[in-house]
């Protein structure tokens, strides 16, 4: 019975810990979003990029998934890294951490054209000029408990500066 319920533990915090330690977060929860927008606005139009915002949080499980799915990708990281300046964007909307963070969390969707409607993670394009020339809805393009690989291709290769342009 002992050596049940040892297996049992030792099974069950090493599946716990696993989970837990699966994806990287990706969200600077110190850096303001607002500078951050401006700083990928700023390189992106040196290097004739869009920019892209994955709006989200590390709070967020379907947002640290897309995040390590593109990483993986060396498809759509090899788009990602040709045609744009790609941000995660954190997103805490809480009163709990403070007036200031709510009005700037406010700010935020004020500035994204309120994409949190669509849940998250959520993309939203930015051209280089900073105009939000696109909000996509994150589900459009999972499969199952991920993402599906054409699905993400098509959303970045109908995005890139050049297919917007031409």
């Amino acid at each position: 019975m002992r050596k049940k319920l040892f297996l049992f533990l030792t099974t069950f915090f090493a599946l716990t810990v696993n989970a837990q330690t699966a994806l990287k977060k990706v969200y600077n929860e110190d850096i303001n979003p607002m500078e951050q927008i401006d700083q990928a606005l700023a390189k992106a139009k040196t290097e004739g990029k869009f920019v892209i915002c994955q709006v989200g949080g590390n709070w967020c499980p379907w947002c640290l998934r897309f995040a390590d799915f593109i990483t993986n990708d060396t498809t759509i990281s090899k788009i990602i890294d040709e045609n744009f300046e790609y941000i995660h964007v954190n997103y805490n909307p809480r009163k709990s951490e403070g007036e200031a963070n709510a009005r700037q969390a406010a700010a935020l969707m004020k500035r994204l054209d309120n994409c949190g409607r669509f849940g998250f993670p959520v993309f939203v394009v930015l051209d280089e000029d900073g105009k939000v020339i696109h909000i996509q809805d994150s589900s459009f393009l999972e499969e199952g408990q991920g993402y599906h690989q054409e699905k993400v291709l098509r959303f970045f290769k109908n995005w890139t500066p050049k297919a917007v342009k031409n």
